[in-house]
């Protein structure tokens, strides 16, 4: 984005960086409004978007192990792109946990107040994907929807046919630069979808760690459907592959997301049925 001398500035942190304080902005308003402390929760905050990069970084260097077994200097380098939603929300919700255990920082209502927070980081990492350009690359394909990357985009490097991780593409002679689904624009979508009904879910919060557990259960669903399917990543279980469309399933992604479909159901259902009269109550 910016590079003046040793000063550097990418899109990616400049777009992460954005969605943090705006995503506290509209938590904090929403803690307030429930006669909660701002103070405890922009202490729990902090610590959650700290150990939230960190869960990111790791999930990410865990399901792409081969590139940074080779680089391993390149773990550190988050500014280049690479971060894992699922290990991001463990590393936060953990963090949240953690305070609810030692200090009695109610659970629920900060992760339900944090959730468009979420969806705006959603827009803005994929955002940042976009612009570093090799970031969440998607699969070659035949449809019109696909999109050939231009010569003076350095920053994608080309794929190669019949390899999925585009981190090994010196192994291809041939390198092509489309056309390819733009999987970091159907990412980003995913959040534009998540922040309103995240918003909504707020507004309607039956119970506490309602809106959590919905926003879980359906960027699960909507990433496995409207991202997933397109990227180039290597399928942990080849089930379905057509290499003219571009579409490959499962994905490790993809396998993830199941049991937290499950594990979301299962606490919607077990949240609900311990506020039976859908009262507002927060703590």
């Amino acid at each position: 984005m910016i590079e003046i001398g040793p000063l550097r500035i990418q899109w990616y942190g400049f777009f992460l960086t954005l969605a943090i304080f705006a995503g506290y902005e509209l938590a904090k308003r929403r803690v307030q409004a429930w006669g909660l402390d701002v103070e405890a929760f922009e202490r729990v905050a902090f610590w959650a978007v700290v150990f939230g990069v960190v869960g990111a970084r790791l999930g990410y260097v865990l399901t792409s192990p081969g590139y940074f077994l080779e680089n391993p200097q390149e773990v550190f380098y988050i500014w280049h792109g690479g971060l894992s939603f699922h290990g991001a929300v463990l590393g936060g919700a953990l963090t949240f946990l953690y305070f609810h255990r030692r200090r009695g920082y109610p659970l629920w209502p900060y992760l339900d107040a944090a959730t468009p927070g979420v969806a705006l980081g959603i827009i803005a990492g994929r955002m940042g994907n976009l612009m570093n350009g090799s970031d969440t690359a998607g699969r070659l394909t035949t449809l019109p929807i696909g999109f050939t990357w231009p010569e003076w985009a350095k920053g994608f490097p080309g794929v190669c046919p019949g390899i999925d991780d585009i981190a090994q593409v010196y192994q291809c002679a041939e390198l092509l630069r489309g056309p390819v689904h733009l999987t970091q624009v159907y990412g980003a979508l995913v959040g534009v979808i998540l922040l309103p009904l995240s918003l909504y879910w707020l507004k309607k919060r039956p119970f506490p760690g309602y809106a959590f557990w919905n926003f879980l259960l359906w960027y699960s669903v909507l990433r496995s459907v409207l991202e997933e399917p397109f990227r180039l990543n290597p399928l942990w279980l080849p089930v379905y592959r057509n290499d003219e469309l571009g579409i490959g399933l499962f994905t490790a992604t993809q396998v993830v997301s199941l049991p937290l479909v499950l594990l979301s159901l299962y606490m919607l259902r077990r949240l609900g049925r311990g506020h039976p009269t859908g009262g507002k109550e927060v703590a």
